[in-house]
Formats: C-alpha cells, structure tokens, sequence
C-alpha cells in the first residue's frame, strides 16, 4: 500500500543537539559499566576483555583455566603441554579482590526500629508477663502472648549485648525505685 502523499517529511539537522554529550552517552551504552571498583580501575579501554582480565590475572574462560581431565585416555598417553603462563601485570587488582572476599560477610538483615521500641516497652512495663503484654494497649497488632515472646526472643538474638545491658539498666532502676521507696517509708531513717 503506497504512503500518503505529503506525510514524508524531509530530515532537518537538529542545531540544538549537543553531540559531544550526545556520542559520551553513546559511548557509556556500548560500554557497560563495570560494576567491581578494583577492576574498573584497572580496566585499560584500549586492549580487549581477554587482554585485560589476564593482565590482571582473571580468567576470560573458567573451563580453559582450569581444563577437566578426560577419564577415558589414562594419564601416562598424555602428553602434558605447558602453555606459557601469561605476565600477570597488575597483581594488586587481585589481591585486593582476594582480600575484600576474605572480609567476614556483614549481617544485612536487622529489625525494625519500631519492632526495638516495642519490645523495649513491653519488657519494661511487663517485665516477663507476657499476658499482661498481650492485654497491653500499646499491643496495636493484637498479638498472643506467644507471638510477643517470640519477638522478644528474636530480639534477644539478633542484639545479644544490647539486650543484656538494657536488663541491667532495669535491674538497676528496679534496685534504686526499691531504695527510694524503703527511704521514704522510712525504713533506713532510724536516725
């Protein structure tokens, strides 16, 4: 089916377009981001992938790094050719790969602040009476007195130091209210 006559319009040049970051866009989607630091530093845009990852001692093809021995031929008819070793010239990217892996992997998972406070009130007003906590009007979930000492519990286990030094602090504010109260009522006034 033939177009519409007057529909084709002719290309105009566009003068306010700016090329240069028009070709820099370009560049960076024919390119992908490299998203590890250590390589991306080290990357040099002149050479190839290949040539890259073996200066800095990476492997373009795990299974020609490490060939698998076939099963079938035995081990004394093969002749064993050595490929010279490629120069390994940029080491440190590999060693500091080598020692961000090595770092203990950081805990990502933690609990809410409002789920912290909550427990922190429950204990405090409650102490370890969970049916009362559950009776609590600040209980806005409506939950059982099992549901409120398993979020106490995962409390306990996620924040184990932080935990007992806030039973400590409510021993030791129990200990002094105590204290007051004898001194007011008069039982250490004998003086």
């Amino acid at each position: 089916m033939p177009k519409a006559k007057g529909k084709t319009r002719r290309q105009k040049f566009g003068y306010n377009v700016n090329r240069k970051r028009l070709n820099r866009n370009a560049r960076r989607k024919a390119a992908p981001r490299i998203e590890c630091s250590h390589i991306r530093h080290a990357w040099d845009h002149a050479k190839s992938v290949r040539q890259n990852l073996a200066e800095m001692g990476l492997a373009m093809d795990p299974n020609k790094a490490v060939p698998l021995r076939k099963r079938k031929v035995k081990a004394m008819d093969i002749d064993v050719e050595e490929r010279p070793k490629e120069l390994v010239r940029k080491p440190y990217v590999l060693n500091d790969l080598e020692a961000e892996a090595s770092l203990p992997e950081k805990k990502g998972n933690t609990l809410s602040r409002d789920l912290i406070d909550y427990v922190r009130y429950m204990v405090e007003n409650h102490g370890e009476d969970y049916k009362a906590m559950a009776r609590d009007e600040k209980n806005y979930y409506q939950d059982t007195p099992k549901q409120i000492r398993n979020k106490i519990n995962v409390y306990k286990r996620f924040y184990p130091v932080e935990w007992q030094a806030f039973i400590d602090s409510l021993q030791k504010n129990k200990m002094e209210v105590e204290w007051s109260i004898r001194y007011i009522s008069g039982e250490y006034c004998h003086g």
